[in-house]
């Protein structure tokens, strides 16, 4: 008897014949595996991995030598079971194994609670195991075939961070901190602050010793506009003096007015005790000092803040979406105070372009087509930044062009953004603090820098168009389909020249490179795209 299958009277031939008949399927068949707890399989052929029916017969019968002969001993006892003759080819084994341990082994997990939604989130902790491929050799070696799951042995790594350590930080502080709002007494006012709004700040920070231990972003719980809105509404912030410009020079037309601020670590000392508290226990004062503005007459004067440096304006076709989101940038930047040696980013001051950020959907264009952004526009303004900041005199250092050239701004002389991937930034280097004025219609956008002149004059000199491209003409079609109107490709060198004295000490060359903008038409029977003028994604050249 092998598996089952009574031999008895046969001969060897026979023998091996029935063999292969009744197990030659279930002997090629996958063989189940369990590695780690999880199920998995191998092909035995692909293992090396077979069963020798001739050996088994052989095997078998332990009382004759001769192939032809009916077999007496073994074959007539049908009480009697032998394993099969097993071949393994070691090197398809290994290989076999190799592949299964890519495949299953695992680094361990450390258990995790974050905060999402205003709700604990919690990361189950999992082991971490590699299948131990020469004693797994063995084990194949030893089970195969079998019906039943052989399980390979292998090596387990436990997390440091266990499900016990996750359910005592969750009982003990992520389900109250989320339990309420927390409410915070500020002067007269009272500010509520949501789970949801909390949990963007919170963590749970893994030790060495694998315990978790709550941590309170008290800057960024500060930033988020949904404290920092009402918390400055109710201290009451400082005022910076209010300038204009009488001719060229400054003036001060109201002084700054000191207020109130709270900063992070009082904010952190009020919030942080309450967490793990529950109903009215989870309100607390949060303690202000006083802060004086950072522009007053007398700092206006210190700072060297007392003439035009540069201003520069930039017109722009009316569209809504340019009114939302320029008028949004130029908000956020209008009254920015960049000091000597400061870096002042466009990114970094008008932040990334959502909605909640303030700015709506415009028409952009990707690889030839129009598509609709957040932020859409905005490019005006990094053009009249650009200009303002090359007038100026200061240090560039990172800007980049448009795609293909655009009429209503100076040729090689513009500027465009993207965020996460192109900023404007400039190094304020004039020796005197700069002040920015910033202000939109649905029309313009103009920027004007208030300072102290370091230079006399500032030119610049536009090059010659070079290296050509004409555009291509493609003809669209479908409802999807939006006419184009071609402009040619070209590079431009534009010269800015420093001047002090009535001596050049200073040149640099902005190299500027435009791809063509292709000429799209649309078949007769296509209906009519609207009419948008995009604001093109930034080049790969600066």
């Amino acid at each position: 008897m092998v598996e089952g299958v009574d031999l008895g009277g046969l001969s060897a031939s026979e023998a091996r014949e029935r063999l292969e008949q009744e197990r030659g399927k279930a002997w090629a068949a996958p063989q189940p595996l369990l590695i780690g707890g999880e199920k998995a399989e191998v092909d035995p052929a692909e293992a090396g991995l077979s069963v020798d029916a001739a050996a088994t017969v052989e095997r078998a019968n332990d009382t004759s030598s001769n192939p032809v002969t009916v077999i007496a001993g073994l074959f007539g006892d049908s009480e009697r079971s032998v394993d099969p003759v097993v071949r393994v080819d070691e090197a398809k084994t290994k290989d076999a194994l190799a592949a299964l341990a890519k495949k299953y082994d695992r680094k361990e997990r450390n258990g995790a609670v974050a905060f999402k939604a205003g709700k604990p989130d919690v990361t189950e902790p999992r082991s971490g195991i590699a299948l131990d491929t020469g004693e797994s050799l063995s084990a194949l070696r030893s089970s195969y075939p079998s019906e039943n799951a052989v399980e390979l042995p292998v090596d387990e790594t436990a997390p440091k961070v266990t499900q016990a350590e996750v359910a005592r930080a969750v009982k003990e502080f992520a389900t109250p901190a989320m339990s309420g709002p927390v409410t915070l007494t500020v002067g007269d006012d009272k500010l509520e602050l949501t789970p949801a709004t909390l949990g963007r700040h919170l963590d749970l920070e893994a030790g060495d010793q694998g315990k978790l231990t709550p941590e309170l972003d008290a800057e960024g719980l500060l930033k988020d506009p949904e404290v920092a809105r009402p918390l400055n509404k109710a201290i009451g912030a400082p005022v910076n003096a209010q300038l204009r410009l009488d001719g060229d020079k400054v003036v001060v037309t109201k002084d700054g007015t000191p207020g109130r601020k709270v900063d992070a670590k009082a904010l952190d000392a009020a919030v942080f005790p309450l967490l793990t508290k529950t109903g009215s226990a989870r309100a607390a004062t949060v303690a202000t000092e006083s802060v004086q503005p950072e522009l007053t007459a007398q700092s206006v004067k210190d700072l060297g803040i007392k003439e035009q440096v540069s201003t520069f304006t930039v017109e722009f076709p009316t569209a809504p979406y340019r009114t939302i989101n320029i008028g949004r940038a130029a908000e956020l930047i209008n009254g920015s105070l960049v000091r000597n040696g400061e870096e002042w980013s466009f990114n970094r001051t008008v932040g990334e372009r959502t909605a909640e950020n303030g700015f709506t959907d415009g028409t952009m264009i990707l690889n030839g087509r129009y598509y609709s952004a957040p932020g859409g526009g905005v490019s005006a303004v990094a053009t009249t930044m650009f200009n303002a900041m090359f007038f100026a005199g200061v240090k560039p250092v990172e800007y980049g062009a448009h795609s293909f050239y655009i009429e209503r701004y100076p040729e090689g002389r513009e500027a465009t953004v993207a965020w996460g991937t192109l900023d404007l930034r400039w190094l304020n280097d004039s020796g005197h603090a700069i002040y920015i004025q910033a202000a939109a219609t649905d029309h313009s956008i103009t920027i004007t820098f208030l300072g102290t002149k370091k230079y006399d004059e500032v030119k610049s000199i536009k090059g010659p168009r070079t290296n050509i491209t004409e555009p291509k003409k493609i003809e669209g079609e479908g409802p999807k389909c939006e006419p184009q109107t071609p402009y040619e490709g070209f590079d431009v060198d534009v010269e800015r020249v420093l001047v002090k004295d009535g001596q050049e000490v200073g040149r640099k060359t902005f190299h500027t490179h435009y791809t063509p903008r292709d000429e799209i038409t649309c078949k007769a029977d296509t209906p009519p795209a609207p009419q948008v003028d995009p604001d093109p994604l930034p080049s790969q050249g600066s």
